[in-house]
């Protein structure tokens, strides 16, 4: 089925989906040709033995708690190789993929222009311990595009990058004090993992053991979208809090988009009182548009954010992510300023090439095209699911969509927590059945790639139908 044209797309779009989609681009790499002739069953005999390989030396089995399917149920599938929107497993069984590794592929798999890149530096060596070009020229990349970053440190995951930018910003302001919302999810650091979504909300934990007090005491977490509690917080804690670290457009407790003036009420309170504005765009940055998050939303009448993250698309795959802003704010790190930060293989050579190669892909009809399909899914996926009687409300931030499976709309992470997470399993096992692969957690944003043509689409859309039917039955018999 070709992807058929929007009759409009919204940039923010927290409403549900009720466009239809276009023309696929041309892909990156090519997608297999034909479905498998044999669809997943619930058994997969060479994953379930790797699993189980894995559980004897790793903690859990796998090295990110949402992997194990523990919010879905069965055996994680072990994958063996992907290539442009597919993903095919060790049991030989093939998967049109809507993980994009959690972002990272959205030029689809083993892209040609990212394997060459990743090849030719790779042959000039693995990693330098020194500066190179390739570091240049990516971080030249992210500051061409982003408008108020004028500088940037690369890192090499968004951990890093969150960490080192709230450490930034305490070194600025001389103070200690930081305010997230509950939902946004910020990496394993300490004093933000703290009410937080993604595999925090799969668990149901809303703060870690290992944290201590005193790291978590200087966090103020506070509901998403909540201008009033915003300034309450600080109108009591204003002098002590250095700044404010917020998910551009949040997806790691479903895509739960900023309210209208609600990031711009922030960069306003945190200004007036001294403080920095930290937008995350981990997730967001060069997915949502060009620009990312900011792209779309901003420029703002109060002022940008001082400092911006970055990891998932700019590294095209690989361990790389930066933090920003402007050369001032940028002027305290070392070795120009007392703020302290280093990474053995921050700006590693071959990460770098990957990320530049994978941003110089990523221009206009790539993001209408990722639009598009996302739109085409999202639509399918929201027909089938009300033709079965089972409730649900489709969010956006770009191409960026989830699916809660609840009434909507969801503005904050206890609209989020609604979801019906056996309806969302049974539905979950059902695409898997039929050869696609969904986010293992209800909690999730659903990513496409320019990879997705009308063949990969195609199998989406005959598998929606019979998997709204399967999480209906869950919903029938009260989950």
């Amino acid at each position: 089925m070709p992807i058929p044209t929007p009759d409009a797309t919204s940039p923010s779009g927290a409403a549900p989906s009720d466009t239809a989609l276009p023309d696929a681009a041309p892909s990156g790499a090519a997608p297999s040709d034909t479905a498998p002739s044999d669809p997943a069953p619930s058994d997969a005999p060479a994953s379930a033995a790797l699993f189980a390989r894995a559980r004897a030396v790793i903690p859990g089995g796998v090295n990110s708690p949402v992997r194990a399917f523990r919010s879905v149920g069965g055996t994680p599938r072990f994958i063996a190789s992907a290539r442009g929107a597919y993903l095919t497993d060790a049991d030989g069984r093939e998967y049109v993929d809507l993980i994009g590794s959690w972002g990272p592929m959205i030029l689809g798999h083993a892209h040609p222009a990212v394997l060459e890149a990743v090849t030719n530096a790779a042959a000039r060596g693995f990693s330098f311990g020194t500066p190179s070009e390739n570091e240049v020229a990516l971080a030249e990349e992210i500051v061409a595009r982003v408008a108020p970053v004028e500088q940037v440190r690369l890192v090499s995951s968004g951990t890093e990058a969150t960490m080192s930018a709230v450490r930034l910003a305490r070194g600025i302001t001389g103070r200690s004090r930081i305010v997230k919302f509950a939902g946004c999810y910020h990496g394993h650091v300490d004093a933000l993992l703290a009410a937080a979504g993604s595999g925090v909300a799969t668990f149901g934990l809303p703060d870690s053991a290992g944290v201590p007090a005193s790291a978590a005491g200087e966090t103020i977490v506070l509901p998403y979208n909540d201008i009033d509690a915003l300034a309450a917080a600080f109108a009591v804690d204003g002098d002590h809090i250095a700044a404010v670290i917020t998910e551009a457009a949040p997806g790691n407790m479903g895509v739960v988009p900023p309210a209208p003036g609600f990031t711009e009420t922030i960069r306003r309170i945190t200004r007036d009182h001294g403080a920095l504005l930290i937008s995350d765009e981990v997730m967001t940055g060069f997915r949502c548009s060009r620009s990312g998050w900011y792209g779309l939303e901003g420029p703002y009448a109060a002022g940008a954010p001082d400092l911006f993250t970055f990891g998932k698309v700019m590294g095209g795959g690989f361990p790389a992510a930066a933090f920003g802003g402007s050369a001032a704010a940028m002027a305290n790190l070392a070795p120009d300023g007392p703020v302290y930060q280093a990474g053995t293989l921050s700006g590693n050579p071959v990460a770098t090439a990957a990320g530049l190669a994978t941003l110089r892909q990523c221009d206009d009809a790539l993001y209408a095209h990722l639009d598009r399909v996302a739109h085409t899914i999202a639509d399918a996926a929201a027909s089938a699911l009300t033709e079965a009687g089972v409730r649900h409300t489709v969010q956006w931030a770009g191409s960026m969509f989830s699916v809660f499976f609840c009434d909507g709309p969801v503005t904050d992470y206890a609209a989020a927590k609604r979801t019906d997470s056996p309806a969302y399993a049974a539905f979950f096992h059902a695409m898997l059945a039929q050869g696609v692969h969904l986010p293992p957690s209800a909690y999730e944003v659903w990513f496409v790639s320019g990879a997705h043509d009308d063949a990969a689409v195609d199998r989406i859309l005959t598998a929606l139908p019979s998997a709204a039917r399967a999480a209906a039955g869950v919903v029938r018999d009260g989950g």
